[in-house]
């Protein structure tokens, strides 16, 4: 039988919410609310021990593949991306993971989850530019336009989703009502302060 609560364990493991289960990552349910960031079994209520360098690039790049939900060979992927790039591949990574579709539907407040929102792409709800577009790792660029739509707005997990007042957007995208822009593109800055994209560079770079 598959644990329930095994999503709130995975955020506990990296002692910080992950926002895998949406709105109650945000409600009083929420484990790293009420039992702090301990990681989850008996191991985890240890002291004293000090992870390696090893240690702190691979809690460091498992972090960030859970909080996308990404597989290990997508982020891999990411990082030689992020390399051939050019300029500093700590925020070429954080600009290619935040630029995924995906990711922007829901840091956009339009869907509760990241996992809610890449089914929202998948099942051909959103259009970019009125275009459909069905590819939740479709990246995003500086003016293009989202759009929910009017049958996936009447979805209770979304409908009641997309009246919260006290979701915090970043500042480079917008929204009104079922409708978004990207403003600016994604930066390092916009990333959990927690997060660290140099971790998962030396990582892959070893």
């Amino acid at each position: 039988m598959v644990n329930k609560n095994k999503k709130c364990r995975l955020c506990r493991r990296e002692k910080t919410k992950l926002f895998l289960k949406g709105e109650r990552c945000f409600s009083s349910k929420c484990p790293i609310d009420k039992k702090g960031a301990v990681p989850p079994g008996d191991h985890g209520l240890k002291s004293g021990f000090r992870l390696s360098d090893y240690g702190l690039q691979l809690r460091g790049k498992q972090k960030v593949k859970r909080f996308y939900g990404l597989g290990e060979k997508q982020l891999k992927n990411y990082f030689y991306q992020a390399i051939q790039m050019g300029g500093d591949a700590s925020d070429n990574l954080v600009y290619l993971l935040e630029a995924r579709l995906d990711n922007v539907v829901y840091r956009a407040g339009l869907a509760p989850s990241r996992r809610t929102a890449r089914q929202l792409v998948g099942h051909g709800h959103v259009k970019v530019n009125d275009r459909k577009v069905t590819i939740p790792s479709y990246r995003v660029k500086k003016g293009d336009r989202l759009e929910l739509s009017a049958k996936s707005g009447k979805i209770s997990q979304v409908k009641n989703w997309l009246v919260k007042k006290d979701l915090e957007m970043p500042s480079w995208l917008e929204r009104k009502g079922l409708i978004s822009r990207v403003k600016a593109l994604p930066e390092s800055k916009d990333w959990p302060s927690d997060f660290d994209s140099a971790l998962i560079i030396e990582f892959y770079s070893r």
